[in-house]
């Protein structure tokens, strides 16, 4: 479904455990930025119906049913330079993304 580099789960992790316990990573897709469509990482102790929980690594990520048709491939990673800290997105899905990197296009009909 989605790969996290090591990098990635390492920044997940050290945000995480600054979180209440039981938090879990959910990662979403929701409409807007300049392409379209947006990543939305966020950490949450609710796991709503039809959410989709993985085992990566050390952690859980959850993801709702919607996303997860956006998120086929998706390879996240976390790298620094000299303008700061950042998670980097690779999604073979995407046709086109801004050039942030954030947010992406798709031809993947519009379920939301």
């Amino acid at each position: 479904m989605i790969h996290l580099s090591p990098a990635a789960v390492s920044e997940i992790s050290r945000l995480q455990a600054k979180r209440q316990p039981n938090t879990h990573f959910r990662l979403a897709i929701k409409p807007g930025g300049c392409s379209g469509w947006f990543y939305d990482m966020s950490f949450d102790e609710k796991i709503n119906s039809g959410d989709r929980l993985f085992d990566i690594d050390s952690f859980q990520v959850v993801i709702d049913a919607e996303s997860c048709n956006y998120v086929d491939g998706l390879a996240i990673d976390y790298s620094e330079d000299l303008m700061g800290g950042g998670f980097r997105f690779h999604n073979p899905q995407s046709v086109a993304t801004c050039g942030c990197g954030n947010s992406f296009s798709t031809t993947t009909p519009s379920l939301f």
